[in-house]
């Protein structure tokens, strides 16, 4: 009986590993050299899986949407082929990770100058969060920031806004500039009429306790709306 070659890379699971792992070596040279990496290959070395149909899959079944990939948990995760425990663990903890990234870059402003910087504060606060949020950013006569509040969660209306919440909070910080802002997870920027109408209730209540507000700007994933800046406030 012939023997088998003990050498033969698909009978030889250490040098498969050994194969993948130069594989993984190379697209990490990739990254580090700053050549863009498709999504499929970027799922594939988080995973560790080798067949890219797989992980293509599980990207065509989220639109192609990494936000929408970013929402689901762990255990819906696993449902998918090739995915065990893990590796819906490691996905999990990279968007968890690019968070807190966001979230560091926010802590790192200290003042609001321009709708950009509204933006860029509110960008690492909103960063996965699949609901409707209203915060409240209080600012000092210079407009450094003194704190920032997320007030509700879920739809935006005068019914779920607290206006005089919100005033009582800023004279409790001392606060005489607020700025308004709130995320739109379906990915229309423009406000709507809601939005426009609870914007002026709060200015008129403010303006009465000598508090301006300074910007009401709606964060999506991909653009933001300032209120200032198209002159609706």
């Amino acid at each position: 009986m012939e023997k088998r070659n003990s050498n033969n890379s698909r009978g030889n699971p250490r040098k498969s590993k050994k194969q993948y792992l130069r594989f993984s070596e190379q697209k990490v040279l990739s990254l580090h050299e700053r050549t863009f990496l498709s999504n499929n290959e970027l799922l594939s070395l988080i995973t560790g899986i080798k067949d890219y149909t797989i992980t293509q899959n599980i990207l065509n079944s989220t639109d192609n949407s990494l936000r929408n990939l970013s929402l689901l948990s762990p255990l819906e995760l696993i449902q998918y082929k090739g995915i065990g425990h893990s590796k819906a663990m490691a996905i999990a903890a990279s968007f968890e990770l690019s968070k807190r990234l966001a979230e560091e870059r926010s802590l790192k402003l200290t003042s609001i100058k321009n709708s950009m910087d509204i933006k860029d504060f509110m960008t690492g606060i909103f960063t996965g969060v699949p609901h409707e949020e209203f915060h409240i950013i209080y600012l000092n006569h210079g407009h450094r920031i003194i704190r920032s509040v997320k007030h509700t969660q879920g739809g935006i209306n005068q019914t779920t806004v607290d206006v005089r919440l919100i005033i009582r909070t800023a004279l409790t910080y001392n606060s005489t500039v607020i700025v308004l802002s709130h995320n739109h997870p379906s990915g229309n920027v423009n406000p709507s009429n809601e939005d426009i109408k609870i914007t002026q209730t709060i200015k008129n209540a403010a303006k009465i306790m000598d508090i301006t507000v300074l910007d009401h700007v709606i964060i999506t994933d991909n653009a933001y709306y300032s209120f200032a800046d198209e002159g609706i406030l």
